[in-house]
């Protein structure tokens, strides 16, 4: 039986209004339908501790899922950081819309409870990355800008790439800023815009800045600044890696595909090779948590098979043919 047209324009007039409500609590936008991350509640930078290289004092906490405390792990992993900074991974908890510890950490069954007890706002997420000192019973910081930064001056075994290198400062912070906001924060403001026009501005806005990554990487590489592996490499890869798997089925980012960019796709997989970052990828928590809990954008939670990530980053795409 056909469905009556009047009944059709009152479930999606419904569904909008929900929904609008809905994505409040997904993430807040200014009155233009922007969306506008949150900031963090522990974001100033900390000194480094002078306890930092003692095994067992700090912890490094993450989530598998979260592209913020990926860049967080990729530095802890590519400065070899495991012998002084603890590494505990948290579990999402959808139902209660929080990060979880599948045993207790410092007598905490929940991120939330650390934020609470080192005094954050009582009323905002708690959120990954955040370094925690356990002697003290807080959180140090927990903006994953400035926790990579904190990272990269942690005590490190010798021969651990300094990833703020003297000479590439100013393209670093150049990149950092540009990849920020119009990549990082770019796919969500994609996929959390609430009307056209929000959309169209950051989808525009998210491909001219991988337009100018590819053109800098064709002119200069292997790396984004050059001959070292930075800062900016470790922020922008969070995102590429997850770009096919997620962020282009689900948060509209697919006016290109990857294979299009091919400098890219090859910097892609370089850095993948990188001994310790395949091990900080884990394509199926991106799945199953961004289409099973992001109930706003993906209503009915089916989990939809994706690429096998070992062969999106198996190297630079084929030469295709022109038509």
């Amino acid at each position: 039986m056909a469905v009556p047209p009047l009944l059709v324009a009152s479930v999606r007039a419904a569904w909008r209004c929900q929904w609008q409500q809905l994505m409040k609590g997904l993430g807040p936008a200014d009155a233009a339908g922007h969306y506008r991350r949150p900031e963090s509640g522990f974001a100033a930078t900390p000194e480094l501790p002078a306890s930092a290289a003692t095994r067992g004092v700090h912890g490094l906490i993450v989530g598998r899922s979260c592209p913020w405390a990926h860049r967080a792990w990729l530095v802890w992993s590519l400065r070899q950081l495991a012998g002084s900074l603890e590494l505990v991974v948290v579990e999402p908890d959808p139902k209660a819309g929080r990060w979880r510890f599948d045993t207790p950490y410092e007598g905490a069954s929940a991120l939330v409870e650390l934020y609470r007890r080192s005094g954050g706002d009582p009323k905002a997420r708690a959120t990954v990355p955040a370094l925690y000192d356990r002697p003290g019973r807080r959180i140090l910081v927990n903006e994953s800008a400035r926790v990579i930064e904190l990272l990269n001056r942690w005590p490190a075994p010798e021969g651990a790439p300094d990833l703020l290198p003297e000479g590439q400062l100013e393209a670093i912070s150049h990149w950092r800023q540009r990849f920020q906001s119009t990549v990082n924060d770019g796919v969500y403001r994609c996929g959390f815009a609430r009307n056209q026009a929000a959309y169209d501005h950051a989808e525009d806005e998210l491909f001219a800045s991988l337009e100018a990554a590819e053109a800098a990487l064709q002119q200069q590489g292997p790396w984004l600044c050059g001959e070292r592996l930075s800062l900016a490499d470790v922020v922008l890869f969070p995102t590429l890696i997850r770009l096919e798997l997620v962020y282009a089925p689900l948060f509209g980012c697919s006016r290109r595909p990857l294979w299009s960019f091919p400098a890219l796709m090859a910097w892609r997989a370089r850095l993948h090779a990188l001994p310790g970052v395949a091990a900080t990828c884990f394509p199926d928590s991106w799945r199953r948590d961004y289409f099973g809990a992001l109930f706003p954008l993906h209503p009915s939670g089916i989990v939809p098979a994706g690429a096998d990530l070992a062969t999106l980053v198996a190297g630079p795409a084929p030469v295709r043919p022109q038509p």
